[in-house]
Formats: structure tokens, sequence, C-alpha cells
């Protein structure tokens, strides 16, 4: 099967999977997504939504936000790790969305990126998920099963956004990448699976005999 046709079945079958594909961290407005997305960064989803409402409770806005202590935020959010890091992050953030942007989220990879803790891939995501604009953010699953279904050499995760964009139709990037998602989190799991077991990874590759190893992002 070739890089093309194996991409089509791998939309395919993601799509019979996970026709809908929630958001996975709870929030309410684009602020809250933000956070919570900057929370996520070496922290699961689940344990993230239990310390968000938490957080949300005191301060659901970058004006409520400053007016808490940088020390508050973290017995908050400690659970979460990183947390004298992400703490400093949010406050500051929270500042310079309210002197620079009048208390709106950017909508803009740039803008976003140039906030304190806020990487290419937590912009990313909070452009496709909070405001819907084609991107497509590489967590470490996407990273894995990109090379795993032989679609990128996982060189970067730069390189695996780069190839995954060439190869998956614009219009499907927001919706593809959870796919790929939930799909690494159910089926294709770190250990569970090394690209010789999964219904993907066997169909894409029924040849394959030996584990592929996979680049860490």
């Amino acid at each position: 099967m070739k890089k093309a046709d194996r991409a089509v079945f791998i939309l395919k079958e993601l799509e019979k999977l996970y026709p809908k594909t929630p958001v996975p961290l709870k929030h309410k407005n684009h602020y809250e997504l933000l956070i919570a997305v900057l929370l996520s960064a070496q922290c699961t989803d689940e344990r993230v939504n239990k310390i968000t409402p938490l957080l949300f409770a005191k301060a659901n806005s970058p004006k409520k936000m400053i007016k808490l202590e940088i020390n508050e935020i973290y017995k908050i959010i400690r659970p979460c790790g990183l947390a004298p890091k992400k703490s400093k992050a949010i406050y500051n953030l929270s500042k310079i969305i309210l002197d620079k942007y009048k208390g709106n989220i950017p909508s803009n990879l740039k803008d976003l990126e140039e906030l304190p803790g806020v990487g290419h891939k937590t912009a990313s995501v909070v452009i496709s998920q909070g405001f819907g604009m084609p991107a497509f953010p590489i967590d470490t699953h996407i990273h894995r099963l990109a090379q795993r279904w032989g679609l990128t050499s996982g060189k970067s995760v730069k390189k695996t956004e780069q190839d995954l964009k060439k190869i998956f139709p614009q219009n499907k990037w927001n919706k593809l990448h959870l796919q790929i998602i939930f799909y690494g989190r159910e089926f294709c799991t770190a250990r569970g699976c090394d690209g010789t077991k999964c219904y993907i990874c066997k169909s894409c590759f029924p040849k394959r005999n030996n584990p592929v190893k996979t680049l860490k992002s």
C-alpha cells in the first residue's frame, strides 16, 4: 500500500471509529481553553479536567487571574506537574492578554506563540479547537503513530507536522488530529502496539514483522 493509499485508508477507518470528536479539555471560553492546554503539557487530560474547575472557580478570565498571587495559582495547579513554571506563565500571559489584547485571546499562531508558556503545539490547539481554523497540533500519540503508519520519518515534531499537512486535506486536519489521538490512546499505545499489532498498523503493513522503533518528540 502506497503512502497516499494508506492516508485514504486511515481517514476512512478513523471516521468509522470516531465520527464525533469532542474536545478533550473542558472549557467555556477561549481563555479557559488556552489555560487548560497549557496545563496539559506532560499531564493527562483527565487530571487537567479535575484541576481546571478549581482554578476557574477563582479565575476564569485574565482580569480575575492577575488578582491571584502566583503562589495561589501554584497551589491549585500543583498536581498537573511543572507547576512553578506553569503558574508564572499563567499569571504573566494573563497580564499580557489584558494589556496588549484588551482581555481577548489572539486568534493567530504568531501572537499566541509569543505568550509565556505557549509553544507552537499549544497555539495550534487553541487555533484549531477554539477558533476552528486549520491546524495540525502534533502530540506524542500523533508523532508516534505517524511513524508507525509510514507517513513521516519522525525526525522531529516539526517534520511530522509538515508531512501530515502535505498528505491530508486541510479541511480534515482539525478533526483528524483528535481522531489520531483517540486511536493512539485506545488501540495503538506506546507499549500496547509496536507497529505490528493494532488493526491500522497491520492493515497498512501486513508483511511487517519487526517492531517499529519510533523517535520521540
